[in-house]
């Protein structure tokens, strides 16, 4: 009995020293560099990974973990805009905590009771908000697995003896994506066997879209060839640009060519709950055939969380995803009620993420979301009239959206050197982490704005840091 009271204060002061540590550092998330930048050489001299420690030692671990927070960039950090992420909402991180406690797989009721009902509940309230008509839905590990379930619905559906017999002896299915799509799809188009040769990757426009005449020539060309187009996918803000493909053409187009509309709404998604935004940039989405967003972007909920919606599903995952003998672990004690979520899931366990993306729903609201996305814009907005009103900055692509892509002046012929000079500086003196992409040949600094703190004097002192920080640079390259 003393032994177990012994483990027990053990235990009771583990947690005591962890949720002090934590506490101290989201209090200072903001607070000095975003990162204490070191060479990898130098971080594994101070990590000392390989260090010999006694089994059970606390003090060690402890050790370990402030140096994992002493070292790692500050995601909340007003000068973190290097990802389509930032700092996570605190209910989302309370909601992550409880997970890590409770430590369960959402894959069944039996085994997740709370979690499951969260979860449909959740797939509910997003299926109302983007006007899906006898939906179904999952959340998934993240766009790119929802962008590869929703290409292998498609296919299914073109070819409904696929699930079972594959493609052997089938006409040549054919998917397409604008130019400026995530990678992500050219990884579903190799693991749903049709081929990374059979993804066709239309033209974009001057602003990133894609172009549609483009799209029926692709169309036409395949199935003269006897081929058929089977899955078009509209990026809802691409990964560089921010570009929205037009749904509203794509629905058109799809009334002639009979595809499968999917939209990949990972990053710009989010405009969706903004009725203005929505208009702008998704208007025809309650008529697409799926949808996928990331929560873990805009909307701010810790890493990773996202949902595949699926319009007029009629058991669509069922006939899709399940397969094999899962009697050992599903049960029909309440299918009249209930049905067990991993039952048609890619993966057998699913993490808890219903948790964390309830809380944040609840917290916030619609409106609340609303207001941060429509913020993100009037920054982004603000953001290019300093570009634009800059001697020594200059846009390398139109915004279009979130995107802000630009670039310091410098000569062409080493332009691109040069901005990937200041870039590494600016990291590696801990000042700011700004992403960096090529369009065309052009290599630009992308600006994004995923902090709901974030306001103009944070953008204006990016700018002002960027650009001296790019002078003095000039000044050594010019001697």
């Amino acid at each position: 009995m003393q032994a177990q009271a012994r483990e027990k204060m053990n235990d009771n002061a583990v947690l005591k020293q962890l949720m002090t540590m934590v506490q101290d550092y989201y209090g200072s998330r903001r607070d000095g560099k975003f990162l204490e930048y070191k060479s990898p050489l130098e971080l594994a001299q101070i990590l000392h990974l390989d260090k010999s420690t006694e089994p059970g030692d606390w003090h060690e671990i402890f050790r370990w973990l402030e140096k994992y927070l002493a070292y790692s960039i500050k995601s909340d950090h007003p000068f973190f805009v290097n990802r389509m992420w930032s700092g996570a909402n605190l209910p989302s991180i309370v909601g992550e905590i409880i997970t890590a406690v409770s430590n369960t797989s959402a894959c069944t009721y039996e085994s997740a009771p709370v979690s499951t009902l969260m979860e449909k509940y959740m797939i509910d309230q997003m299926l109302d908000l983007v006007g899906f008509t006898d939906g179904e839905g999952q959340m998934t590990t993240g766009s790119s697995n929802a962008n590869m379930i929703a290409m292998m619905a498609a296919r299914n559906t073109s070819i409904s003896s696929a699930k079972h017999s594959g493609l052997f002896g089938q006409q040549q299915l054919f998917a397409f994506v604008g130019g400026n799509a995530h990678y992500s799809m050219d990884k579903a188009a190799n693991i749903t066997g049709i081929g990374i040769d059979h993804l066709i990757k239309v033209p974009h426009g001057i602003r990133g879209e894609m172009e549609m005449d483009d799209l029926k020539r692709a169309m036409d060309q395949v199935l003269a060839d006897g081929g058929v187009p089977f899955f078009v996918a509209a990026t809802a803000g691409t990964t560089v640009r921010g570009s929205y493909d037009s749904i509203e053409q794509l629905l058109e187009l799809r009334d002639r060519y009979h595809f499968w509309l999917h939209v990949d709404g990972a990053w710009g998604g989010a405009v969706v709950v903004s009725e203005k935004l929505r208009k702008r940039y998704l208007n025809g989405l309650e008529h697409a055939d799926s949808f996928t967003c990331d929560f873990h972007k805009m909307f701010g909920s810790s890493l990773m969380c996202n949902i595949l919606l699926i319009n007029r599903g009629n058991q669509l995952f069922d006939r899709v995803l399940a397969a094999g003998d899962g009697s050992y672990l599903f049960r029909d004690e309440h299918d009249s009620e209930v049905d067990d979520l991993g039952a048609v899931s890619l993966q057998c366990g699913r993490r808890v993420d219903s948790l964390k993306w309830f809380l944040d729903w609840k917290f916030f609201g619609r409106e609340g979301f609303c207001r941060r996305i429509e913020g993100y814009l009037e920054l982004c907005e603000y953001a290019e009239k300093l570009v634009d009103g800059s001697e020594v900055l200059e846009m390398v692509a139109p915004r279009t959206s979130f995107n802000v892509c630009f670039r310091f002046k410098f000569a062409e012929e080493e332009v691109n050197n040069f901005n990937l000079a200041i870039r590494t500086r600016l990291y590696q003196q801990g000042t700011c982490l700004v992403g960096i992409a090529y369009i065309e040949s052009d290599l630009c600094m992308r600006l994004l704005v995923t902090d709901p703190a974030a306001a103009r004097e944070d953008i204006y002192a990016f700018f002002q840091s960027l650009i001296e920080t790019g002078r003095i640079i000039q000044q050594e390259w010019e001697r």
